[in-house]
């Protein structure tokens, strides 16, 4: 439906048509409604109005969007279907979409959904694709695409294309193969028209084409369809065969979820989450990184407790009123070089020597406490402070925006050598890290200026 906008009216609207049972005004609404709107009908209805809904709109769309619903609300509503209710809504969608909703299923579930599925090569095709290690080239592709061998004539080109296009709705590319599907080229629909009718694919297809193997990390996918501005890309197997291809629309959704991830990470929540998820499941997301941060807040307890001497004198006692100002502007610094290294891993423009990047950031380091360092001796003759306190103070913070800098740098390139999400180092695992470092460093270089 042309402008078909959800909000909490329309919402009421069809909560209240369910409880009165009107399926025909239920139906009628969301007649032409697209599917993405039916989603997200889904996620803001309670469980059992979703299911109610489910049932009675027609199984195509219901299909759709059930492959568009977020995995929360899927389950839940496949909980409420039976095996061949699942397998009939499964045979409706793509082989990548339907692998994804039968790999969400429990083990058992899975085997009686599969018995459910009358379309051979569909089963055959979800076997497959399961079998795919997750976020790999080969578990986000889909099997639906047009492929013409090299020596068929035009005139049986357009024939064979006909009959395949039938299970493909965007064709984005038309992919040239050899006997044994080796994947040639690719062929153009301008060029397919425009041919003479005694003319085969082997004199117009064109033998350049992008393409990646099945065990290609999603992630590169995502970066070569990116860089060479690709609607589809064809995936082939360790022969060349061409097995799949990836849709853009496929690469944006790898391309959300990662983007999510990384941001729940750097905020230090372990798996995202959703606001009404359950208690277990937002105290299991939430509470390892608040522990790290309490042991680090310990640490820094300890820190303190040992210049507590500090306090006895009249002139250090403001030492301590500084050491949120050290500890905030540590957090931030690190956290500012983390995000750069960890945006440049993302882009894969992180190269050459490591050295070279903490050069860089040293050199970045010194001009920002230089400049941050002169603040605070400007700070300190404004409020008449004591020249010699002041130039402590700008030289501790001097001290620890270079060591922040550099463990900001350092940790997400360390992080991503071992093999582990380098945006780990963008949350509080830098931010603990650096209070930790700059309490020390402040109070170590405050002894050695003062002599306390």
């Amino acid at each position: 439906m042309q402008g078909f906008q959800i909000n909490n009216a329309i919402i009421e609207e069809i909560q209240n048509w369910i409880e009165l049972k009107e399926d025909h005004k239920l139906k009628e609404k969301l007649l032409s409604a697209h599917y993405a709107d039916i989603a997200e009908i889904f996620e803001r209805l309670p469980q059992d109005q979703a299911v109610y809904l489910f049932k009675l709109i027609d199984t195509k769309k219901t299909a759709d969007a059930l492959a568009e619903v977020d995995e929360d609300t899927r389950l839940e509503i496949l909980k409420k279907l039976t095996p061949k209710e699942i397998a009939q809504e499964i045979q409706e969608l793509d082989t990548d979409d339907a692998a994804d909703v039968v790999g969400e299923l429990p083990q058992d579930r899975q085997s009686r959904v599969m018995e459910q599925i009358n379309d051979g090569n569909l089963l055959q095709h979800i076997r497959e694709l399961l079998k795919y290690q997750e976020n790999t080239a080969g578990a986000i592709m889909a099997k639906e695409l047009i492929k013409v061998h090299l020596d068929t004539k035009i005139t049986d080109c357009l024939t064979e294309m006909r009959s395949m296009a039938k299970n493909v709705k965007r064709v984005h590319s038309i992919y040239v193969v050899d006997d044994h599907h080796k994947l040639l080229g690719r062929l153009s629909l301008k060029d397919l028209i425009t041919a003479q009718e005694h003319a085969t694919v082997k004199d117009i297809y064109i033998p350049k084409v992008d393409y990646v193997h099945d065990q290609r990390p999603m992630e590169d996918v995502v970066r070569i369809m990116r860089k060479y501005d690709l609607e589809a890309l064809p995936v082939v197997d360790d022969q060349t065969r061409l097995i799949g291809r990836i849709t853009i629309d496929d690469a944006v959704d790898f391309f959300a979820e990662a983007a999510e991830e990384d941001y729940f990470l750097s905020a230090g929540v372990s798996t995202p989450v959703e606001i009404y998820d359950s208690v277990i499941d937002l105290t299991r997301a939430r509470l390892p990184w608040l522990l790290l941060g309490l042991f680090g807040g310990l640490g820094t307890v300890f820190i303190l407790q040992g210049y507590e001497s500090i306090m006895e004198s009249q002139s250090l006692r403001a030492l301590f009123f500084y050491t949120p100002l050290i500890s905030a502007m540590a957090g931030n610094v690190g956290v500012q070089s983390s995000a750069i290294i960890v945006q440049g891993i993302a882009n894969n423009i992180i190269r050459g020597s490591i050295h070279k990047l903490l050069f860089k950031e040293f050199g970045l380091s010194l001009i920002n406490g230089i400049a941050l360092g002169g603040l605070i001796i400007l700070f300190g003759l404004a409020i008449n402070q004591d020249l010699r306190f002041s130039l402590t103070i700008a030289l501790s913070l001097y001290v620890v925006i270079i060591v922040a800098g550099i463990i900001g740098t350092l940790v997400p390139l360390i992080l991503n050598k071992w093999r582990l999400d380098p945006a780990l180092a963008t949350g509080p695992f830098i931010t603990t890290s650096n209070d930790i470092f700059s309490i020390l460093l402040f109070f170590y270089i405050a002894k050695v200026s003062l002599g306390f």
